[in-house]
C-alpha cells in the first residue's frame, strides 16, 4: 500500500486539472464554431493526462538522481525519499511514454484519418517532440530545466500547442483568433510553475537548478508573476472583445477579485513553504478561468 500510494504522489494529481484547461477552451470554442467531436475530445484528454504524468515522473526521477530534492520544501518525492527507486520509476517513465504515443496516435487518426496527412505528420512530429520534451525538463546532462528555460516549455506546451493544437484538430485549420487564450492558458501555467520555482529558491540554487527564479531573484520573480497574471487575463479579454456577442461572455472576470488576493498573498510571503497553497490554487484557478471561459462563449451565442 505504501508503494502504490507512492505511486499516486508522485502522479501529483494536483497538477492534472492544470493540464486539462487549455483543452476545455479549445473544445468550448468548437462546439461555438460547430466542430466539436466528442471522440477527439475524450482523446485529447486522455493524451494530455498521460503527457502530464509522463511529465511528473520524469521530473521525479531527474531531480531524484541528481539530488535536487534532498532539502525539498514542497511535497516529499518517490524516489529521493527512497519509496520507489530510480530504476522503478524510469520503468515508470517508459511506460507512460509508450501510452502518450499510443493515445496521441489514436487521436490523431480520429482527428485526421487519411484525408489530411500532411497534418497528422506535423502532429506527430508536435506529439513527440512533446514527449521527449517532459522527459528532458529535469532528466540529463542538457536538463532545460536546470537552464531556466521550463517557463517557455509550459508555455508553449500547455498553452498554444493545447489551445491552439486541439483546435486545430476540430476544425481542420488555423485560427490566428485562438492564440489569445492559448497565451492566457500558457501563461496561467507558467505562473503555477513560477509559483513552484518561488517555493524552491533556496534548494533549487543550492542544487545549481537555475530555473528562471534563480537567475532573476525571488523579488523579480514576483514581479513576473504579476505581469503573468494580469497579460493573461487581458489576453482573454482581447479574444471575447474580437469575438463579441454578448456581455456574458465575460463571465470570466469573476476572478480578478481572486486573483487580485492571489497577488497580494504572493507578494508580501517570505517564507518559501508558504507558497504552497497559492499553487494549488492558481492550478484550480486555470481550470475554473477555462471553464468560466467557455461557458461565457456559449452562452453568448445561445441564449
Amino acid at each position: 500500500m505504501e508503494v502504490f500510494n507512492a505511486w499516486i504522489m508522485a502522479f501529483r494529481m494536483k497538477t492534472l486539472p492544470l493540464s486539462v484547461s487549455g483543452i476545455i477552451i479549445s473544445s468550448f470554442i468548437a462546439l461555438v464554431e460547430g466542430s466539436f467531436k466528442w471522440t477527439i475530445f475524450l482523446l485529447a484528454l486522455v493524451t494530455t493526462l498521460f503527457l502530464q504524468i509522463l511529465s511528473n515522473l520524469a521530473n521525479d526521477y531527474g531531480d531524484g538522481v541528481k539530488g535536487t530534492d534532498v532539502d525539498r520544501v514542497g511535497s516529499q518525492r518517490a524516489v529521493e525519499s527512497g519509496v520507489i527507486s530510480a530504476k522503478s520509476m524510469l520503468i515508470g517513465v517508459v511506460v507512460l511514454s509508450v501510452l502518450s504515443f499510443v493515445s496521441g496516435v489514436l487521436l490523431l487518426l480520429v482527428a485526421f484519418g487519411s484525408e489530411y496527412l500532411i497534418e497528422l505528420l506535423v502532429f506527430l512530429f508536435i506529439g513527440v517532440s512533446a514527449i521527449i520534451a517532459a522527459i528532458k525538463y529535469t532528466v540529463g546532462k542538457s536538463a532545460y530545466g536546470y537552464s531556466g528555460m521550463g517557463d517557455a516549455f509550459v508555455f508553449v506546451f500547455f498553452g498554444l500547442v493545447s489551445v491552439v493544437g486541439t483546435y486545430i484538430l476540430y476544425a481542420k485549420e488555423f485560427n490566428v483568433e485562438v492564440v489569445f487564450p492559448a497565451i492566457s492558458i500558457g501563461l496561467l501555467s507558467t505562473g503555477v510553475l513560477n509559483l513552484n520555482n518561488l517555493r524552491d529558491f533556496i534548494t533549487d540554487k543550492k542544487a545549481n537548478k537555475n530555473t528562471l527564479v534563480v537567475k532573476i531573484g525571488v523579488e523579480n520573480g514576483k514581479k513576473y508573476h504579476v505581469f503573468i497574471i494580469i497579460t493573461a487575463v487581458l489576453m482573454s479579454v482581447v479574444y471575447m472583445f474580437i469575438n463579441y456577442n454578448s456581455v456574458v461572455q465575460f463571465l470570466f472576470l469573476v476572478l480578478i477579485v481572486p486573483l487580485v488576493m492571489h497577488l497580494k498573498r504572493v507578494f508580501k510571503n517570505e517564507v518559501p513553504k508558504n507558497i504552497e497553497p497559492e499553487l494549488k490554487f492558481l492550478a484550480l484557478t486555470t481550470l475554473l478561468f477555462a471553464f468560466l471561459f467557455g461557458i461565457g462563449l456559449y452562452l453568448s451565442v445561445t441564449i
